[in-house]
């Protein structure tokens, strides 16, 4: 089988898009599927490169035994394009700017936002929970649950 390869984005990559990537990552494995799969994340802007996710976001991923172990990194239009074949983004506006960034119409096939995959939740984009309290923590992991869910439904149809 060939691998499908999925990049989750959001802004500065340290909350939203890693815990996107460590929820799937998640998913396949407790699915024994992940050797199927090349997961990866990134910022459409480079504001916290190098780093690691949110400290708030590590802690409430661990609690539902997600490891946010990505390092923070900038989106690469001259590679990511042809690296990936699905580009998630996890709001509109992230969304804009992907489009903003793609070469051709290929590119902007690989696009989709991740609320795109929702089942349960009735959410139009992921919220960015970086200035909020606990619940938007939480709330991001429980649209990210639903929608990883749906995410790999959709993939395995498309096979």
């Amino acid at each position: 089988m060939v691998k499908k390869k999925i990049l989750f984005v959001c802004l500065g990559n340290i909350c939203r898009s890693p815990s996107a990537e460590a929820v799937f990552k998640g998913l396949i494995h407790n699915k024994g599927v992940h050797s199927n799969f090349k997961i990866d994340s990134a910022g459409t802007y480079g504001y916290h490169e190098g780093e690691p996710a949110d400290r708030r976001m590590q802690s409430y991923a661990v609690k539902r035994g997600y490891n946010l172990t990505s390092i923070s990194r900038a989106f690469k239009s001259q590679t990511d394009w042809d690296r990936f074949d699905y580009i998630i983004a996890m709001d509109d506006s992230n969304l804009r700017d992907l489009k903003g960034m793609a070469r051709n119409a290929d590119d902007l096939k690989k696009l989709f936002k991740m609320t795109d995959f929702s089942a349960r939740f009735k959410y139009d984009e992921i919220p960015d929970p970086y200035y909020g309290g606990e619940q938007g923590f939480e709330l991001v992991l429980d649209l990210l649950e639903d929608a990883g869910e749906g995410l790999y439904k959709f993939l395995e149809k498309s096979k």
